[in-house]
C-alpha cells in the first residue's frame, strides 16, 4: 500500500490557522481528494480545530502532518497529526449555550473516525483519522449497516 506523508511547520500565531487550512487544501487536491468531496471539508475543519488548539493552548511552534494511505481515487484513510510543545494532555471541555470556545475536541470526536493523543518529545501529538470510504457512504445517505467494517464508534486512544 502506498503511503504519502506531508508536513508543515506552524508558528505560534493565530494567523497560522488560515495558512494551515490553505496548505491542507492544496495537499488534499494533490492526492485526488476533490474540494467538493465531503471528506475535504471535514479534514479542513479538523485541521482548523487541531491547529487552533496548538496555537492557542500550547502557545508553541507546532507541526501539522497529513498522511494518506493509497493514492488518487483509492485514498483510504487520511491521518492528521499536530505535534506541539506542550506536555499537557488535551482536555475536552463542555461548552455552554453561547460560549465562543470549548467545542474543538467535541467536533473532532464527532467528525473523526478515530482520534487520540500521545506524548512526543517534550510535547504531545494529537491525531485523528478519517476513512474515505465511510465519509463517501455517509454523504450518499447510505442506510446504517451499509458501512460494514467502517461502522465503528469513535474512540479516544492513547496510541496509534
Amino acid at each position: 500500500m502506498q503511503v504519502l506523508q506531508v508536513q508543515l511547520e506552524v508558528r505560534p500565531d493565530p494567523a497560522e490557522v488560515g495558512r494551515a487550512r490553505r496548505w491542507a487544501r492544496s495537499r488534499l487536491a494533490g492526492t485526488g481528494i476533490g474540494a467538493d468531496e465531503p471528506l475535504a471539508e471535514t479534514l479542513i475543519l479538523l485541521v482548523s480545530e487541531l491547529v487552533t488548539n496548538a496555537v492557542v493552548h500550547a502557545g508553541s511552534h507546532a507541526e501539522l502532518r497529513l498522511r494518506f494511505s493509497g493514492a488518487g481515487p483509492v485514498v483510504g484513510t487520511v491521518r492528521l497529526e499536530v505535534v506541539d510543545g506542550s506536555a499537557r494532555p488535551p482536555r475536552p471541555r463542555r461548552a455552554e449555550g453561547d460560549d465562543t470556545n470549548g467545542r474543538g475536541l467535541e467536533l473532532v470526536d464527532g467528525l473523526a473516525d478515530r482520534w487520540g493523543w500521545q506524548p512526543e518529545g517534550p510535547g504531545k501529538r494529537i491525531w485523528c483519522e478519517v476513512d474515505r470510504g465511510r465519509s463517501l457512504l455517509m454523504a450518499t445517505g447510505a442506510e446504517p449497516g451499509a458501512l460494514g467494517a467502517y461502522e465503528q464508534p469513535c474512540a479516544v486512544t492513547n496510541g496509534m
